[in-house]
This record gives C-alpha cells, structure tokens and sequence, in this order.
C-alpha cells in the first residue's frame, strides 16, 4: 500500500444547527507522485463536506484534508453517535482504495409544538376540540396533557392524557370540554381555555382556545313566559272573584226597562197553497235544506268547500323555467321547512347561523342527469341512505326532512355528462372551498369525517 492516514481526532461531538471539524492527514509513501480523491460515504455524507476535495503528494510527502460535519437542526439529525467513513481513491493505484472511520456524537435537542384544530367549538353541553402535538426535536418526547380555564367553569376529558412521540412524527389528542353549568336561557358565552404540554424538566406548553357555550333557550323567551304566567294568574284571580251570573240579568232586564219581553218562538205555518204549476224544464233545481252543499254555477261563492293549497315549487320546477343549457337549480331543507330554489351559483341555506341543512333538493338540464346520496358521518357512515338518481328537469333529493334523523355534513354525487362543481358552508369551518368531479366520477364533499360538523349552505355550478 502507497498511503497512511491519520484521523485527529477520530471522535467528535456537535450540537444540531452547528459545525465540527476533523483533521485528516494523508502521507504518500510510494515512489511516485500521485493525486487522492475524498469522498465522504455512510449515513453522515450528505453533512459532510472535505476540503480540499482532491489532494496531490510528491513520494514521502503528508497533506492534510478537512472534514466539516453540519448536521442541521431538525428531527432527520438523530440524537447519539454517529459511526462515518471517508473513501480515499488513488489516481496512480484506483485499486488500493483506503476508507479510515471515525465516529459524530450528535447532542439532543427538543422542540415540541402544538395546535388547537379548531381553536373555537361551540356547543350545548360540550365541545369536542383535537390538540396535535408535534415533535421536531431530535429525541423521543414523553408528556402528559392537562386542561385550565379561569374560573373553573369547564371540565376535561382528554384522551390520550399521556403520549410519547419519536422524532419527526406528531401525536393527535382529542378533548371533550363539559361546561360545569348548562346555561338554559339567554345568549350564548365565550369561555377562554387551554391546554396544556407538559414534559419533565420543561415549561409547560399551553394552547389557548374558546369555547363557545351556546343558550338552550332564547333569552327572550325567559321574559315571555313570565309574563304569560303573570297575565294567568292575574286572569285566574279575577275570574274567581267576579263571577257573572248571565241568567240572573237576562230575565231581569226587559222587567227594568218596560220593554216587552220577546216572543217565544212561533209554531211553523200552514203550508201554503201551491203556485201555478209552470213547465218543468224552466223549474229550477231544488236546493237542500243544509245550505252551501252544492256549488252555483260559474263558481261564484257557495260557502261549502276549502280552497286547495297552491303547489310547492321545487328545484325541478325552477330548472324548467330557465330553458335550454347546462343548469342546476337547488334549494334546501332548513329548520322545518323547505327554502325557494336557485340556481347556477347562487346560495341556498343560512351560513353562519348555526341552521343545519337536513336535506337538499337538486335538478339539472343538459347534464344527462344526476346521481348522488348524502352523508352523515358521526360514528360512521349512517346506514340507510339510499342512492337517488334523476334524470334532466326531475327532482332528486338527498338526505332526509324526518326531525328524528340527523343532519346532513357532506354528499356525494356527480353528473353522467361533464362535471359539476360545489363549494359547501360547513359549521365552524366557513366555505370549505370549490370542488368539481371529474366527468363521470363521484365526489365527496362537506364536512372533513374527523370533524363531525353539520352543512349550514351549498352553491352549486355545472
């Protein structure tokens, strides 16, 4: 062998996010002048940088090579030592090929972040956050997980409560949130939280959220039933101390005044003599002695019936009306009543008012129909929607109006020519944004499964 190789020093140690250096020295000891070429080989290569890259040396001469070592500041840089290798190739001899190690103890280092997805949730009797807990150290993190607010108004139920997260990777942890006290009249209250990471031998990390904690009932409502029972009571009250006696003052009055006390009822009269028989043809139909049974002609009052309720104009209806070329028309299911269609675009539902949509009602025109069903995530797909299909200018419907079934958080559908595009309004997460299918191919759209949140309005285009 032509070569000697000298690592100063062997072992090194460097903090992620700075550099370390090591001295390679190199002696010739041939009997020609050749050139060596370093290349830095193993798991540490690609920090590694040698200096100068390719070393020329007369017979019996020494060079010297450095190593810089750089590992960054992120989780790739694991925490512990590092074995590395340096191939030496030289140009006269390429078999003689020396590979001197060494060894790079890199230092730990720990960061752990975190995030409230989403940081407001808003309900009843309790709000269903989720904390990611991120860790772009370079070690493993165990921690625990805790929930504060001012006044100890919430309770916390947080599932895991412990965690343990390598390198790199994040922990997902969901939290239920129960207000100590259910609020059953008035509007609703803000009440600020956080949770909290907690690990051995550092400051906690907390996350701040809100928890929006909604009225059961309507303030107003607390003021009209008091008054409804104060109008009662005072009714009850009255009524009970001053009774009317009707018979008492009707016999009495004609008595007082003079008057003639009125005529008892007559007996019925004699049937009178019949008229002059006339030709049956001009004599006019009898009438029944329960008036208002039958109808005059030309529908001129009559007393008898109930006019018809006028029909409810549905998206079909609306599709029809606007002709020929590509349309959709739709309206939706809210509250307890259907809202009027519209069309291309347009918003259908109440954004942003907490009104869920349990169902909608779709047509097309120049689509060659659609097709589609709605979702209900919650703890799963809910059993029992069927797939609707309409054909151009018929109704289709998703989701259900029955008040026992829930409502709905997403739908998916498509067209059988060309594509359609949606963008849904989805509670607590505002428009999700404009989704289109591919031509032919189903879409899924509204509320993310992880969430659970319900669809407060749609827009749709084709």
């Amino acid at each position: 062998m032509s070569l000697w190789t000298s690592l100063e020093p062997a072992s090194v140690t460097v903090d992620p996010g700075s550099t370390t250096t090591v001295q390679l020295r190199v002696r010739n000891t041939g009997d020609i002048v050749d050139a060596y070429r370093f290349e830095p080989v193993g798991d540490l290569a690609p920090w590694t940088t040698v200096e100068p890259p390719v070393l020329r040396l007369y017979p019996g001469t020494t060079g010297t090579v450095e190593l810089t070592f750089a590992p960054p500041r992120t989780a790739d840089a694991r925490a512990g030592a590092h074995p590395y290798a340096l191939r030496i190739t030289p140009t006269e001899h390429a078999g003689a090929v020396v590979v001197p190690e060494g060894n790079v103890t890199v230092n730990p280092f720990t960061e752990v972040r975190a995030e409230l997805v989403p940081p407001t949730v808003k309900g009843w009797f309790r709000g269903r956050p989720q904390l990611a807990v991120d860790n772009v150290g370079n070690t493993t993190v165990t921690a625990s997980l805790g929930g504060n607010d001012t006044g100890d108004r919430l309770s916390y139920d947080i599932q895991p409560g412990n965690v343990q997260i390598e390198p790199g990777r994040a922990a997902f942890v969901k939290a239920t949130l129960r207000p100590r006290q259910i609020t059953w009249f008035g509007s609703k209250q803000e009440q600020p939280y956080s949770l909290s990471v907690r690990r051995s031998g550092a400051e906690p990390l907390n996350v701040d959220g809100t928890f929006v904690q909604r009225g059961i009932l309507p303030g107003w409502l607390a003021g009209t039933l008091g008054l409804v029972l104060a109008l009662t009571i005072a009714f009850v009250t009255i009524w009970l101390t001053h009774s009317p006696r009707m018979k008492t003052v009707a016999r009495e009055k004609p008595q007082e005044s003079g008057a003639i006390a009125p005529a008892s009822p007559s007996p019925p009269a004699e049937k009178a003599p019949p008229p002059p028989k006339e030709d049956k043809e001009t004599e006019p139909p009898a009438e029944s002695d329960k008036g208002g049974a039958q109808e005059p002609e030309g529908g001129g009052g009559g007393g008898g019936g109930e006019e018809e309720a006028p029909d409810e104009r549905t998206a079909a209806d609306a599709v029809n009306e606007l002709g020929e070329g590509r349309h959709i028309c739709y309206r939706a299911f809210v509250g307890d009543a259907w809202q009027e269609p519209v069309c291309d675009g347009a918003e259908a539902g109440t954004p942003g008012q907490d009104t869920p949509i349990k169902s909608l009602n779709v047509a097309v025109s120049g689509t060659q129909g659609v097709t589609g069903t709605g979702a209900f995530v919650g703890e799963g797909w809910r059993e029992g929607i069927p797939w609707s299909d309409a054909e151009d200018g018929a109704d289709m419907f998703f989701g259900s109006t029955e008040s026992a079934d829930p409502a709905l958080e997403g739908y998916t559908y498509k067209v059988n020519d060309g594509s359609v595009c949606s963008d849904a309004f989805v509670t607590d997460r505002d428009w999700m944004g404009e989704v289109c299918t591919d031509p032919g191919q189903w879409k899924y759209h509204g509320s993310p499964m992880e969430l659970n949140q319900s669809l407060e309005a749609v827009r749709f285009t084709v």
